[in-house]
């Protein structure tokens, strides 16, 4: 179980992860920031990109922030940063 801080930026262009944020992981979302379709979409695309079931994504903290705080069951903080961030070697 891992817990990130995820800065989201709706109604882009493409869903993407665009890299370290702060402390936190920025991405940008095509859904927009209303009625909660841009939380719905965060996970979904995180599910994705993790290879996990949404239910192994539990929005914490930020329902109606750009800043959210997200608890990932089943894997590892490594393993969360090396499928969403690229590799610099």
């Amino acid at each position: 179980m891992s817990t990130f801080c995820f800065h989201i930026v709706p109604n882009a262009k493409a869903n993407q992860v665009i890299g370290e944020h702060g402390a936190g992981i920025k991405i940008k979302l095509r859904a927009p920031a209303l009625d909660g379709k841009a939380n719905a979409a965060l996970r979904r695309f995180l599910a994705e990109e993790l290879k996990i079931s949404e239910h192994q994504i539990v929005l914490k903290h930020g329902q109606k922030s750009r800043d959210k705080a997200i608890r990932i069951d089943g894997l590892s903080d490594e393993d969360v940063r090396s499928r969403l961030l690229p590799t610099t070697n």
